[in-house]
């Protein structure tokens, strides 16, 4: 027997007990003939202890060793003098009469410690070192933990798990597909599914009512901290159910979640929103409700009330309101202009009033409008004295939308105001069905194209597609996008419809989605579904910037596994089984 105990179930009550531990060494502390170790599993630390006085060669061993030195360790537990309260075994230690190194370790090349001296690159090529850290398994014991409730959760409510195809066709319509050749079919491929989108489909279609899945999904797109190349859905669909069945079930799911893991009481009812109401009063389609600074649309006040050209020429101004902010200096104000402009943001300039404590009022607009103006201004902003207000205006609505959206967020982390103990849910439904593509010059479904339009639209679809709404829904927290998901076409005409305004021809329909067509001849069920992203998930409950924390072996922003070495170049031999051939001259 390795062990009698973990390193982090012992107490006080097992003092007089021989125990056997095991684990790695955590640090080693000597102080005169006394030899301190401490010795780490998952489950905690507990103190050993090595007496000079007691054996002298036992003592001489525990000298030797050094960190992550994996060790097993007989001896008696015993009250500590010194009581260490920042540990759950903090009351005792073991006084060691056996130790057996079961393995030595050369140095590591960065501090197994919550505050460890290893950056990013280097904790992702010794992942298997950085997932010793305590703060990092605790984050895979949270989506272990957040993974059985949900489980559970939707067992209770008859959904039946079934696992879905890794290798099917390749559906260009999204985002890139993964693709794997397939060496007993030369010149075809498989692709890594982005979804099981159809799949669950076709289950709906077999009768089986309501399926989920822990799914494992693949996109080939560029990265940011909130995606990775492979990432894991919860996915889910179910039949015989309308929009608001499926948007009260996984509410109710989201109210389980967050009480068990966080100890938060959602509201009885969480708000929705439509699309366009988030995009005017926020920007964005996943609006981060834990503070204010709604947008106000200034274009009766602004435009045609003064000679600023800029504004007199705008389709949009907008601005926000921020709180006790008019003591800004003009450094500050510089560094919200730098802001605004760069690529990423995308915006020409910044325009900003003080209405300052003492009633004075002062901005980078001064000598275009009259007081008059600038006190109807205040007034619509709903400024007080002592605010501060931000103004971004453009030729594209939506578009300066975004962008002051992005100065909204970076005014709520300036301000401390996006605090990761506090969560704000809520739904935004009716959609776009369809968006406009400048790089592929056509329109394209919002979200996939066996989304279901709003019955009330259908009417438009040939002569108005860009006005349809879909029976879509997304589900927003803190700002992130945590799942969406969207009642689904099951009439086969229908959906010959859609795939004729997404500019299919009908053999390139049946090409890629002939199955599913087929399928829909058999009496395909009313169905619907939604998708939360696991990751996402865990990453908020977790207090977590980055979704990679809260995956055992991540990617990195290149999409690279750097303690694998991944993507790498095959062999010549296993290229040449696949028929591939690699134009070396391109290699870096």
């Amino acid at each position: 027997m390795y062990r009698t105990n973990t390193c982090g179930e012992l107490r006080l009550s097992d003092a007089g007990k021989t125990v056997t531990l095991a684990g790695w060494v955590q640090r080693i502390r000597k102080m005169g003939g006394m030899t301190f170790v401490d010795i780490r599993d998952r489950y905690g630390i507990t103190q050993l202890v090595f007496n000079e006085n007691d054996n002298v060669e036992l003592c001489a061993a525990a000298n030797k060793l050094g960190r992550e030195f994996c060790i097993q360790a007989t001896g008696l537990v015993n009250e500590r003098e010194s009581k260490n309260k920042n540990l759950p075994t903090g009351d005792i230690e073991i006084i060691v009469s056996e130790m057996n190194v079961l393995s030595e370790s050369i140095t590591p090349p960065f501090t197994i410690e919550d505050n460890t001296d290893g950056g990013d690159d280097i904790r992702m090529k010794y992942r298997y070192l950085d997932l010793r850290r305590s703060c990092v398994r605790k984050n895979l014991e949270l989506r272990h933990r957040m993974t059985i409730l949900i489980r559970n959760f939707l067992d209770s409510k008859d959904f039946i798990e079934v696992e879905t195809p890794i290798l099917i066709g390749s559906t260009p319509e999204g985002a890139r597909d993964f693709v794997v050749p397939s060496r007993m079919n030369p010149g075809q491929f498989y692709a890594l599914p982005q979804s099981p989108q159809t799949l669950k489909q076709l289950l709906m279609v077999s009768g089986f009512d309501r399926y989920f899945q822990i799914a494992k999904c693949f996109r080939d797109e560029d990265l940011r901290a909130d995606r990775q190349p492979e990432f894991t859905q919860i996915d889910c669909e179910m039949s015989f159910v309308d929009q608001d069945d499926v948007i009260n079930l996984f509410e109710d799911m989201a109210r389980h979640l967050f009480k068990e893991i966080r100890g938060v009481e959602l509201p009885a009812k969480l708000q929705q929103m439509t699309w366009h109401e988030a995009m005017c009063r926020f920007g964005s389609d996943k609006p981060d409700l834990r503070f204010g600074m709604e947008f106000v649309e200034l274009m009766d006040t602004l435009k045609g009330t003064g000679s600023f050209e800029v504004f007199n020429s705008a389709e949009y101004i907008g601005g926000i309101c921020v709180p006790g902010c008019a003591s800004y200096t003009r450094k500050q104000i510089d560094q919200l202009t730098d802001f605004v402009k760069k690529p990423q943001v995308g915006a020409k300039g910044l325009v900003w009033v003080k209405f300052n404590e003492d009633g004075s009022v002062k901005s980078s607009i001064d000598k275009f409008y009259d007081a008059d103006v600038l006190q109807k201004l205040k007034e619509v902003m709903g400024a007080g004295n002592g605010d501060l207000v931000l103004i971004l205006s453009g030729d594209n609505a939506n578009k300066t939308r975004v962008q002051l959206c992005s100065l909204r967020l970076e005014m709520g982390d300036r301000l401390g105001l996006r605090d990761k103990n506090k969560f704000e849910c809520l739904w935004i439904i009716d959609f776009p069905l369809f968006e406009w593509s400048d790089e592929e010059q056509r329109l394209m479904s919002t979200h996939h194209p066996f989304t279901m339009p709003n019955p009330d639209d259908i009417p438009l679809l040939e002569e108005h597609p860009e006005r349809v709404r879909a029976k879509a829904y997304d589900f927003v927290c803190n700002g992130i996008e945590l799942g969406g998901g969207s009642l689904r076409i099951h009439d086969g005409r229908l959906q010959e419809r859609m795939f004729k305004i997404l500019g299919f021809t009908p053999e390139r329909a049946m090409a890629q989605f002939g199955f599913l067509i087929n399928a829909f001849k058999y009496g395909a069920p009313p169905h619907a579904g939604l998708a939360f992203g696991l990751d996402r998930f865990v990453s908020v409950m977790a207090g977590l910037d980055s979704i990679r924390d809260c995956i055992a072996f991540p990617k990195n922003n290149s999409g690279r596994d750097v303690m694998l070495d991944a993507p790498s170049a095959l062999d010549e031999k296993q290229l040449d089984e696949l028929q591939i051939k690699v134009d070396l001259s391109q290699e870096n």
